[in-house]
């Protein structure tokens, strides 16, 4: 599988690649999915941004974005730590 890929409307990410961007292993990521721990939001761009997505994850101390074209290749990486302190809620909205 690639980093990224779409499939019939549904954009589906490699595990790992979201497990490093949280800054956690991939075991306990999974386990964190599961368990509703870690959420995501995908965003689809518009105007200027046609033709990329922004697809963003959250933990509870940390934020990790992707931004991907069309074709599934990571355009930019981004990642906020807050550390010890939980996520704010403004950061878990669209566009945050």
């Amino acid at each position: 599988m690639k980093p990224v890929e779409f499939e019939n409307g549904a954009v589906a990410i490699d595990a790992s690649v979201i497990a490093e961007g949280l800054g956690i292993a991939l075991p306990l990521f999974r386990e964190q999915m599961r368990a509703g721990k870690i959420t995501g939001l995908s965003e689809r761009g518009v105007d200027a941004d046609s033709g990329r997505y922004r697809l963003t994850f959250f933990s509870e101390h940390r934020r990790f974005r992707v931004v991907v074209d069309e074709a599934g290749a990571i355009l930019q990486r981004s990642a906020l730590d807050f550390g010890d302190a939980p996520l704010p809620k403004s950061i878990r909205k669209p566009g945050g």
